[in-house]
């Protein structure tokens, strides 16, 4: 499974993942064959790109929770446009805490791993459905470190809300990625504190908890230059801990507007590495409550060979036990002398080892004049035996010579003989007689000629030398 942006797309391509309408009705299945009037539709969407099976990958099987999974969050996704385009228009988000209460309802109280998978996503409608992938993994965390219901409800409500800002930020500076210059990041900070303005006049009377206001207004001013954020009360730290591991989770996996997204175990390793930023007791429940290297997914390992995943590791995800392709041994990595010299690097990105090779650089190479002429050669004689085979297929379909070898016979002054009879002619051989009449003599001259020595009692008999 590939991620190919929108403007690389080419018909004949297989959807590994399937397209919905903003009600959540399917338009293009999985394993769906692209055409230029489906390419033109995906244009017409705005998807900045979609995942694509290669061209000898299996379609990967899919549960009815991955189904609803990727359906819920296109329902949520429009839910949460109609309440955010109302508080841009100044009024209070009517149905925003039902949406909240929804989310919290199927993934705030789940007992096992999910299949995270986001959304195809556009330009136009990134941050909404990246609120919707943070409110989502606010819940998840938030019920795998034993968060209460109503501090859970309130992250969940900042996950939908913190990055409102994002939407006075215009798109010429958003598709600049990670290149931001000093002066878009503040650019960027000015309109999220703007966002955070807008909400609050109308936030209490929505009937929206006072907790998810003081976890955006903590993350939001946390990065601000003008504004010093005030010190959290209770546990608006913990909470605010897990809105900004949800954040940068999705942001790496998901897809972006300027750069492709990585493997969970890659965005893992990174959250990991940077532990003095991301709180190491949520990126714990993280790793419980998501299935980073699930069982049948291929992997990298550090010693450059690829394996396949036979069992996840509850304790810890990046040593699972694993089979290798190239000797077809299993390797516990829990195992701490495995452990110690092995380690799964990424998941594998492409299952097709060949080298891919455009046109423009297969016109920079050229052969001499040896290995022309020897190609020349092995062709010609590739051909001449093609031509031979099936010339005597044909004849041994038809049962009988072919006519130009009777008339080459009758102008050397040769007849074709009876069947039985032999005619010899001066200077010919005489035909093959039968066998049984053969066999005779050839046995007559075995039974003449005698049989060496073998090897051990020829030694025996040679004299030995005396001292």
């Amino acid at each position: 499974m590939q991620f190919v942006k929108t403007s690389d797309l080419k018909p004949g391509m297989r959807l590994a993942k399937p397209i919905y309408n903003k009600m959540g009705v399917l338009l293009y299945e999985r394993n769906t064959r692209l055409t230029i009037q489906g390419i033109n539709s995906i244009e017409n969407f705005g998807l900045i790109g979609i995942f694509i099976l290669e061209p000898a990958e299996p379609l990967p099987p899919l549960t009815r929770e991955d189904v609803e999974f990727e359906q819920f969050q296109t329902i949520y996704m429009f839910k949460l446009k109609d309440n955010m385009d109302k508080l841009q228009d100044n009024q209070p988000p009517a149905t925003l805490l039902e949406l909240a209460q929804s989310i919290q309802a199927h993934y705030g109280v789940l007992d096992h791993k999910l299949n995270f998978a986001q959304m195809l996503r556009s330009s136009a409608d990134f941050v909404y459905k990246h609120s919707i992938s943070v409110a989502i993994l606010t819940a998840l965390i938030s019920n795998g470190m034993r968060v209460t219901p109503p501090e859970k409800l309130a992250l969940i409500i900042a996950g939908l809300l913190y990055d409102f800002g994002y939407l006075y930020v215009p798109l010429a500076v958003l598709d600049k990625g990670d290149d931001l210059s000093e002066s878009d990041q503040d650019f960027i900070q000015m309109n999220l504190e703007r966002g955070y303005e807008t909400i609050r006049p109308t936030y209490e009377s929505s009937g929206l908890p006072k907790l998810s206001l003081e976890i955006i207004q903590h993350t939001i001013f946390e990065n601000s230059r003008t504004v010093k954020a005030k010190e959290p009360v209770g546990n608006v730290r913990l909470l605010a801990d897990i809105l900004k591991v949800a954040d940068k989770f999705d942001r790496l996996t998901a897809m972006r507007l300027s750069d492709p997204p990585i493997s969970e175990v890659a965005a893992m390793y990174y959250l990991k590495k940077n532990s003095r930023f991301y709180n190491s007791r949520v990126l714990t429940a993280l790793a419980q409550c998501i299935h980073i290297l699930p069982t049948g997914s291929c992997v990298d390992l550090s010693d450059g060979e690829k394996a396949l995943v036979l069992m996840e590791n509850p304790d810890d995800f990046a040593r699972p036990m694993v089979l290798k392709f190239s000797n077809n041994l299993i390797y516990d990595l829990s195992d701490p002398v495995i452990g110690k010299k092995l380690r799964v690097t990424d998941t594998m990105k492409t299952m097709d080892n060949r080298i891919a090779i455009d046109a423009d650089t297969l016109k920079h190479f050229s052969t001499d004049n040896y290995i022309k002429e020897t190609t020349d050669r092995f062709r010609k004689s590739k051909l001449q035996i093609a031509q031979r085979r099936q010339t005597g297929a044909t004849h041994r379909g038809s049962g009988h010579r072919p006519a130009d070898s009777r008339q080459q016979a009758a102008a050397r002054g040769t007849a074709p003989q009876q069947a039985g009879h032999s005619q010899t002619a001066q200077g010919q051989v005489p035909r093959q007689q039968p066998r049984k009449q053969q066999a005779a003599p050839q046995q007559a001259m075995r039974q003449q000629t005698p049989r060496p020595a073998a090897p051990q009692q020829a030694r025996q008999q040679a004299p030995t030398k005396q001292p």
